[in-house]
Order: C-alpha cells, then structure tokens, then sequence
C-alpha cells in the first residue's frame, strides 16, 4: 500500500458501503463480527484425529462472545409485522420497552422505532434474523458485547466514546431455518476406481488425493472392523503405521448403510474386518467447498498444464470452511499456510469470504497473549495478508473491521524488541521460517526483521486508511529505523547478501536464501543489490537449496520479479513435474528428488507423516498467474491493473484471472496478444522486437522495445507484435 492507496480510500469505502445497503433488501443472519469465525474454526479444527485420538491445536484457543446485544434503529411508513429468528436465549426491546416472552412476530407501530435484542448463547454464536416490510437483519445493525461501544459500518463512534467502530458480521445464511450453526459443508457420493477383495480385507482405490466420508452399504453381522486410510498404498497397508483410521464395532441383523462419522483424507482405503461382518460394498462422500472456479491458465506445454491443473485440485482439497495447511494430517490453520492460499484464490477463485472468515479466525481475541500459531514468522504474515487481501479486493470496510486488532498484535510484537529494536524468539515462540536441516534459528534473524518491517509499513498504511495520523507516523518512524538497522546489523558487501542471524549483537558470515528473497520481493533492495542477491543467492548452488512447496512459492517468485521465467518455467516442471512423475495426483508438504521408495513419504520422524496433499504445494496457480500471465492490481480492487505478459519460453499462453467484478482474459503467443477486460483501467505492456499495431488502441513506445497499451473496460484488443522472450 502507499498514498495512492489513501486517494481513493474515500471512493472506495462509498462504493463498498452502497454496494452493502443495496444489499440490505435482503435479510441474513448477523452476529459479533470475528465471532462466527472463531466458533466455525473451533469446531473444525477439533476433529483431528490422529490413529483414532483426538489431537487439538498447539495454540490458545478463544471463544465467541457469549451475551451479544444487536440494534437497528429504522423509519416505518406503516405498521408492520416483523419476524424474529435467534440462536440462544434472548429478549426484544421496541424503544427500550421489552417485549413479553420469547417472540417470533413483532407488531412495529409507524414513525421512527430502535429494534434490539440481546443474546445469550453459550453454546454457538449468538445470532439473529430479523425481516419485516421495512427492516431487515444485514450488517448496518450495532452490535456490542456489552463494552458500551456499539460497532456499526461508518466508521465513527456512535456513543460518546470517540472510538471507531465496525459493522455486524455476516456470511451467506439467508434462510431463517438454517442458522449458522447448521452450517456443513456439501457432499457427494463417489465411488472406488478400483476394488480388490481377500478374506476379511477389501482395499479400495479412489484414483486419486480425495476426501471425505467412508460408506458402507448393506452392513450386517457382529464383530470388529478396522479402517486404515492411506495417501498412498504403501500407507494404506501399513496397519501400524498409517496416520489415520477407525475403528468400529457392529452388532447389525439387518443390512444397513452407516457412514464414518469425521471426514479423511485418503487415497487408498483398506478395511480389516472379522468373518462374521459382511457389506454389500464401500463407496464415499466427497466433502468439498463449493467455491466458484473463476481462473484459468493453458499454454503451449502439456506438462505444464498438467502442473495448473493438479494445482488447482490441491488448492480445492484444501480450501475448506477456511484455507487449511494439509487435509490428511493437521487440518487446521496456519497463518503462513494461509498467506500463500489466499494469493492464489485471487488467481483461481477470487472468494472474499473466505479469506477473511480465515484473517479472523487466526487471529482470535484480545489481550494478545501469544503470536499466531506461537510462530513469530506466522504473525507477521497475517499482517502482509490484510495488506495483500485490501490491494485485491479494495474492500476497506474489511480495513474498518480488523483495524483493533492488528494495532493490539502490532502493539504485542513491539513489546518484544531486543535492545536494538529486532525481534527474538521468547520462551515459547516458534521461530519457524522453513523446514530446512541446520538452520540457525538462534538470536535475531535477518528474515524474520524484513517480515517485521513490512507488517510495520502494512500498519501505517492501514492506520492511513484509518485516518489515525499519529499511529500512523508512529509505525512508519518505526519501520524506518528498523529497515536502517537491518542493512546496516545483516547487510554483507563483500558476499553481496544479507546474512542469516545475528547473536548477541555480532552478525554471523552464513547466507541463506530467505531473508534475501523477501528482500528483494519487497523491493528493499536498490538495482545493484538486486543483482547481487540474483546472482550469488538465488542463482547460487552453493547455497542450500530449499526443498518445501512453502518456500519455492516465495523463491520462484524473486525470480519472476527478476525477469527470469524462462528458469522459474524449468525449476517448475522438475520440481513440481517431478511429484507428477513418482505419481502424484494432489502436491506435497515437501518434495526431495533424492529420497525414493517409502522414504518419500516419510517426515517428522513418521513413516508416513508427510502429508501428500498441501495447500503450500499448489503456487504454480499464482506464479502463472501473475508472472507469466502477467495479471495484477497496481490500485486496490483492480481499480487499475496492468497486464505484463512473459512467455518465459512457452510458445502461447492463454488464460482467465478473476477481479471483483469478473475476469480479465488474456492469449500471448509469440507473433500476438489479445486482451479483454469488464474491470477497471489497465495497462499492457511488452516487449516487440519490431513496432507493433493495434486497430483498437494506439501502442505507444515506453523505451527501446517496450511498449504500452491502455486497456479500457470491455474492449477486445489484438496487438500484433514479435516476441523477443
């Protein structure tokens, strides 16, 4: 973000809110904004199981308000009749006078009247429904928790507190009979590619990384059945070994069907059971979000598109309630997981909801008393993701809502300092960065200080937005200082890097990849710099390679921006065809060419502990997107946008990328380029080895052999031009 962001924060807040009361014709299911959230992933993450125990996170856990009050106050040109729907315990108030009982109608008298209605609810969110002629339940009603501070959408104290406020959190429930708390995800039955049957065993074979639900039909008999789930089938056999299963005992005359009560992730299905048990046959119910595929990406090479399309389904595997790490093993959400998830729904599914339902979920309540996940590294993601969702979207009413709590979590990391103002791990962080052999995660490291910096400039941007001046030259003197410091305590001339850490105020001579490739990702390096950190880090073989989906996503990217596809496209289709090639059908927490047979498959000191299906696996949706595409967001919500197409040595590339108003469609082939776009002012620019033409714009001549092209809304333009990629 920068001033650009703060000129059209005015423009964008109006269109968001008018786009949100044009949508208050429509009622919907309203609670304290985040708590929803927090309940929802509560209760997902606390299905992990692993061998059949129950396995909860490693983090504090919080939980929703549990006595909610709602208002809105509404002009009725008639008497009108209002319905009520609540989830808890509840009473309703017209102008302050309550109403007898717990009632589903309300007679509202004409003229001007405040409807409110205070919640109890231990158990679920406390939520209501409210639709009559002249008012209906959306997110222009108050809410409190009984802090005194009503919360609405403007932005401004509606008490004498001077506080700013937030609007009522809603999703998608526009059903009264179907509260959130009814909310599951949609399933549908699937059947085994393959069946094979022994004596008291059957293993079954989805053809490919799927999840959901086992189904038995027409089981009967008495006795034990046992369950072992496996990504592969070495895993699936593997009885003593595989990372889940269940287990069950059945007493059944009569034949019946019964589904497994918790969603797997599998695969490969092996069931032991004893010879007095029979069933007909074993099908499942794939569970899914049922988010919109609106991107797409083809080119000139199969592989390649094999790698988009595998990509694609491991991003859907993952992509849950919230944006989860991996479907077999944790299930649950890491913010650095999900900072990679959210950059590419923008590419394939551009779903708002969400991330944010994601953002609030990890970041849970105050007082802050932990980072998020415990790692220091996952805290400062969260932040560069608020930034990164606001460029995207443009939603600053999201901005409005999340502000509180980034300044409470910024305000816990500041005070955390060292004396020279970096941040160190403290008992109980986890300073994660990556899963890397002899990785030095003592004193302050160069890495995690960049990160720091950036959520720091992140904070005054949005304290920008905000219009809360101090705060904001606060952060941003900060983040100045700090970015001195860092060149001045890590920078190293004579081995042109940033080296990794330093310890006790005396910097350590070993270079990395990370702290190098964030560098220059977020542009803190000047020209010569970014040469240098190209050169003798990125391009380097002598420095340790990185052998995680998670950090290859942030590598391959450096790379992008350092114009260098042509050796991303390589690195892509031996790294991520190399999965492809020992029969991957979804993408793994981590791939190492060098490990075969069942060390493959092996990690934390599991034999099958490696979850073969990883959100942080499936960046080949982002990097083609943005960097071969060469699609994104120069203003927020694509207001403006510029489209840099980069063959990378592809002989055609074609491909759709999703905006908040619909899809900019772009072909690039060596001889032509076509564009078209319903969204926003944007700019085409590239590279001719000769001057092109466009019959329907005029191509003008930015240096020798670049040029540019405005694209307006809903114009197909074709430049004939000659590649020089």
């Amino acid at each position: 973000m920068n001033k650009n962001f703060r000129n059209i924060f005015l423009i964008t807040t109006f269109l968001f809110v008018l786009s949100r009361l044009y949508a208050q014709s429509k009622a919907t299911w309203i609670w304290y904004p985040g708590d929803y959230e927090i309940w929802l992933a509560n209760k997902m993450q606390n299905r992990r199981t692993d061998r059949g125990t129950f396995l909860p996170v490693f983090w504090k856990m919080d939980s929703h308000y549990v006595l909610v009050e709602f208002h809105k106050d509404a002009y009725f040109a008639n008497a009108d009749t209002v319905s009520i729907f609540v989830e808890g315990l509840y009473n309703i108030k017209i102008d302050g006078q309550a109403q007898t009982g717990l009632p589903d109608k309300i007679i509202v008298p004409k003229g001007n009247h405040r409807i409110s209605l205070k919640v109890y609810n231990q158990a679920n969110t406390p939520s209501v429904f409210v639709k009559g002629k002249y008012i209906v339940s959306d997110t222009s009603w108050l809410v409190t928790f009984e802090d005194k501070e009503w919360i609405d959408a403007s932005g401004k104290a509606s008490d004498k507190s001077g506080t700013a406020y937030k609007n009522a959190g809603a999703w998608n429930f526009y059903s009264p009979q179907s509260p959130p708390s009814f909310f599951h995800l949609p399933t549908i039955p699937v059947n085994a590619v393959y069946t094979m049957s022994q004596k008291n065993k059957t293993l079954l074979d989805f053809g490919k990384e799927t999840f959901g639900f086992v189904k038995f039909h027409g089981l009967a008999g008495k006795g034990n059945i046992h369950i072992y789930y496996g990504e592969s089938k070495e895993e699936s056999l593997n009885t003593d070994s595989c990372e889940t299963l269940d287990q069950l005992y059945i007493d059944n005359k009569i034949k019946n069907d019964s589904t497994m009560p918790l969603s797997k992730a599998f695969r490969y299905v092996n069931i032991v059971y004893d010879n007095a048990v029979h069933f007909d046959s074993v099908s499942m119910l794939y569970e899914y979000s049922p988010v919109e595929q609106k991107g797409n990406f083809h080119c000139s090479d199969s592989l390649i598109n094999r790698i988009w399309d595998v990509s694609a389904y491991t991003l859907h595997l993952n992509t849950r309630e919230f944006f989860i790490d991996g479907i077999k093993r944790d299930r649950w959400i890491w913010s650095g997981d999900a900072a990679q998830s959210y950059l590419m729904n923008y590419y394939l599914y551009f779903d708002e909801p969400t991330v944010k339902r994601t953002l609030y979920a990890l970041r849970g309540k105050d007082p802050v008393t932990s980072h998020i996940n415990t790692i220091m590294d996952y805290t400062f993601y969260w932040f560069l993701s608020i930034e990164n969702y606001y460029l995207y979207s443009g939603d600053a009413s999201f901005i409005q809502q999340i502000y509180p709590s980034m300044k409470t979590l910024m305000d816990f990391c500041l005070l955390r300092r060292d004396k020279d103002g970096f941040m160190e791990g403290k008992p109980g962080d986890w300073i994660f960065i990556d899963w890397a052999e002899n990785l030095n995660k003592q004193g302050a490291a160069s890495f995690e200080q960049i990160l720091f910096c950036k959520s720091l400039e992140t904070m005054a941007d949005c304290a920008g937005l905000m219009k809360d001046t101090n705060a904001q030259k606060e952060y941003a003197s900060i983040a100045k200082n700090l970015k001195e410091k860092i060149f001045k305590f890590f920078w190293n001339d004579s081995l042109h890097a940033f080296v990794h850490n330093e310890i006790s105020g005396k910097a350590i001579r070993n270079v990395n990849r990370y702290a190098n490739m964030f560098a220059l990702l977020l542009n803190y390096l000047n020209p010569q710099q970014q040469q240098d950190v190209k050169q003798h880090v990125l391009l380097n073989d002598n420095i340790q390679k990185i052998t995680t989906p998670y950090m290859r996503f942030y590598e391959l990217e450096a790379l992008c921006n350092m114009s260098e596809q042509k050796y991303v496209l390589h690195q892509m289709k031996n790294y991520w065809g190399g999965m492809l090639s020992r029969g991957a059908t979804s993408f793994w927490e981590e791939y190492n060419p060098s490990e075969k047979g069942a060390a493959q498959f092996a990690m934390y000191g599991r034999p099958y502990g490696k979850s073969l299906c990883h959100a942080w696996g499936a960046s080949p949706i982002y990097l083609l997107g943005k960097y071969f595409l060469g699609i994104k967001p120069t203003m927020p919500g694509y207001k403006e946008y510029i489209i840099e197409p980069n063959l990378g040595g592809l002989d055609w590339i074609e491909g759709d990328v999703p905006t908040p108003d619909g899809n900019i469609h772009e072909y690039c082939s060596t001889k032509k380029i076509s564009v078209y776009s319903n969204r926003g002012n944007g700019i085409l620019r590239f590279k001719s080895l000769y001057t092109p033409s466009c019959k329907q714009g005029v191509v003008r001549k930015i240096t020798e052999k670049v040029y540019e092209l405005n694209v307006k809304e809903n114009i197909h333009y074709e430049v004939e031009y000659k590649s020089i990629d």
